[in-house]
C-alpha cells in the first residue's frame, strides 16, 4: 500500500513536516512496511515557506531589509530544492506584527522591505518567485515594493513619492526604466485567497485599512490614493488593475505585483500543490491523509484540507483528514473520513502540548480501522443467515 500524507501545519503546535512524521509513525505501528510519501502542504498563509522548503529539500536565506516604518529588520525567505525558485512571505518584511500597536498607520507604512527581499532573491539567481501576501501592515498598492526594485513613482514636480499609502494621491507619473534587470525574465506567482478589488467599498482600504490603524477619514484618503495609483498604472504601464479580483489583497500589493512584475494571482493551495507535484504523487497512491489544526465551515474556502481532498477526488483516491478540532461535515469537503486527533475531552492547551502523540495515535486508529475493514471485506459478499 502507498499512502500520501499531505497535511498543513497545526498552528502553534506542529509544522507540516512534523505532522507528516507523526502520521507516518502512527501508520507504521499497524503497517511496518507501508510506503509513505510525506508532502508538507500549506495554503499560502503562515507557514507556507516552511512547508515548501521542507517538501522540496530547500534552504533558508536571511537578509537585512526595511520594515514597514523604514527601520532595519532581519527577514528570511526560502529557496526551493530546484535552486531557482524563491518563496517570499511579505509579512516577513512588511507584516503587521512588525509595527507596534501605537504606531500602526497605513498612511505611512511601506512595502519597501518586500521589494528588497525580491531583489535579494533575483540577485541570487532566482527566476521564479512564489509570494505570499497575507498579514500586511501596509496600504500602498505595492509602491514601496516597486521603488525597491528601481521603479520611480513621481509627483507633479518630478520628485519621488515618500513612503506610505497617503502619498499615492500625489502620483503623476511612473518610470520603470531603472527596474531591476532580472524582472523581465522572472515568473511571479502570488498566493492570494481573497477576491477584493483594489478600490471601493470592498477594496483594500475599506475592508482591511481599519485593522491596520486607519480611521474613517484615513480610509477615504487611502482609497483615493489607490484609485489614483490604478489610473496612472493603467496609463503608464498598460495594466488595468482597479477591478481585478485579488488586487486589493495586502493593501493593494496584489495590484502592485501584477502591475510591475506581471504576476499571476492564484489560490495559495493551488500554487503550493503545483510546487510539490501533489497531483502526480496522489495519482500513484492508494490512500491520502491530510489535516490541519481545525476543520470547520471555512475549510472549504481555499484551505489545505479542501485542496488536497479535491486532488484526491480527481484521481479517485480515498482521502482522510485528521485535525485538532472538528466542526464541519467531512462529506461536504469531499473527504471519506474526518477524525479529531484528541481521544477524549481536553482543553486547548493540553491538546496543543500533546499534538504530536495525539496525531500519531489518530493515524494508528485510522490504520487499524482500515485493516479491520480489509479483513471483513470478503464477508460483505456472503449471504446473511
Amino acid at each position: 500500500m502507498r499512502i500520501v500524507v499531505a497535511p498543513d501545519s497545526f498552528k502553534g503546535s506542529l509544522t507540516a513536516l512534523e505532522a507528516c512524521r507523526a502520521v507516518e509513525r502512527g501508520l507504521r505501528r499497524v503497517w511496518p512496511d507501508v510506503e509513505v510519501a510525506g508532502v508538507p502542504m500549506a495554503d499560502g498563509g503562515e507557514g507556507t515557506t516552511q512547508s515548501l522548503v521542507d517538501a522540496t529539500g530547500g534552504r533558508w536565506v536571511n537578509c537585512e531589509v526595511t520594515d514597514p516604518l523604514g527601520r532595519p529588520v532581519w527577514a528570511r525567505y526560502g529557496i526551493l530544492g530546484d535552486g531557482a525558485t524563491a518563496v517570499i512571505e511579505m509579512a516577513a518584511a512588511s507584516g503587521l506584527p512588525l509595527v507596534p500597536e501605537g504606531r500602526r498607520d497605513p498612511k505611512v507604512t511601506s512595502t519597501r522591505g518586500t521589494g528588497e527581499l525580491i531583489a535579494h532573491a533575483l540577485d541570487g539567481g532566482c527566476r521564479q518567485l512564489i509570494v505570499g501576501i497575507g498579514g500586511s501592515a501596509t496600504n500602498d498598492g505595492g509602491a514601496g515594493m516597486a521603488q525597491a526594485l528601481g521603479a520611480r513613482l513621481l509627483d507633479a514636480e518630478g520628485q519621488e513619492l515618500r513612503p506610505g499609502g497617503a502619498e499615492l494621491v500625489r502620483l503623476e507619473r511612473i518610470d520603470i526604466a531603472g527596474m531591476h534587470p532580472a524582472v523581465r525574465a522572472c515568473r511571479v506567482m502570488v498566493a492570494c485567497d481573497v477576491t477584493n478589488p483594489l478600490c471601493g467599498p470592498l477594496g483594500a482600504s475599506a475592508v482591511y485599512g481599519p485593522q491596520k490603524g486607519a480611521s474613517p477619514s484615513d480610509v477615504d484618503l487611502l482609497d483615493a490614493g489607490l484609485q489614483r495609483f490604478a489610473d496612472v498604472v493603467h496609463r503608464d504601464l498598460g495594466r488595468d488593475v482597479a477591478a481585478m479580483p485579488g488586487a486589493g489583497a495586502a493593501g493593494g500589493l496584489g495590484a502592485g505585483l501584477v502591475a510591475f512584475l506581471g504576476a499571476e494571482l492564484a489560490p495559495g493551495v493551488e500554487i503550493v500543490a503545483r510546487a510539490v507535484s501533489l497531483d502526480a504523487r496522489i495519482a500513484e497512491a492508494d490512500l491520502v491523509i491530510t489535516g490541519e489544526g481545525r476543520i470547520d465551515a471555512q475549510t472549504g474556502f481555499g484551505k489545505t484540507v479542501a485542496g488536497v481532498a479535491a486532488a484526491a477526488r480527481r484521481h479517485g483516491v480515498p482521502a482522510v483528514a485528521l485535525c485538532g478540532s472538528l466542526a464541519g461535515d467531512a462529506g461536504s469537503l469531499g473527504l471519506d473520513l474526518a477524525l479529531p486527533a484528541p481521544d477524549g475531552p481536553m482543553d486547548l492547551a493540553e491538546a496543543m502540548g500533546r499534538a504530536e502523540p495525539l496525531l500519531a495515535d489518530a493515524a494508528e486508529r485510522v490504520a487499524r480501522a482500515l485493516a479491520l475493514g480489509t479483513k471483513l471485506a470478503p464477508a460483505w459478499g456472503r449471504p446473511t443467515r
